[in-house]
């Protein structure tokens, strides 16, 4: 039983990586825009503005790391910095354009559409694996 976990477990990494690597070759590709910006984007679009540490804090990375990202998403031109209106010794980062001027609608769709593809493809494999292996034609050695 451990083994299969691990196995569904090891499944499951691979599984992310790759998807991950599909999207953002697509992205790149189509949009010439990474998907690890993508998060930090939706992040500013939501709130309309926050500090690295804040972003940091939501995605559990570290703030140097964030504030790379945040740089080379800043030369890029879609987002800039401005001073905190309730400290002028932080700044926030802030979006200079939406994301749908970079992913349009379409492309937003399809990306939804091919996740709930893949969501419903998971759904169906879990469901088989926790199916007994008696209801799968194959002898039940789990009671023994």
């Amino acid at each position: 039983m451990m083994s299969d976990l691990q196995a569904l477990y090891h499944d499951l990494i691979r599984y992310e990586t790759e998807l991950w690597n599909a999207i953002d070759a697509r992205l790149r590709s189509e949009c010439d825009f990474p998907l690890t910006w993508l998060e930090i984007l939706r992040m500013l679009e939501h709130t309309g503005g926050c500090r690295v540490q804040d972003m940091a804090r939501e995605f559990a990375i570290t703030v140097g790391g964030t504030s790379k990202v945040v740089d080379r998403i800043q030369a890029a031109g879609y987002c800039g910095r401005r001073p905190n209106p309730g400290d002028g010794r932080v700044f926030e980062e802030e979006l200079d354009l939406r994301i749908g001027s970079v992913l349009h609608h379409q492309a937003q769709q399809q990306c939804a559409a091919t996740l709930r593809t893949l969501r419903t493809a998971g759904h169906a494999r879990d469901a088989k694996i926790r199916t007994p292996r008696s209801a799968q034609g194959a002898p039940d050695t789990a009671s023994r």
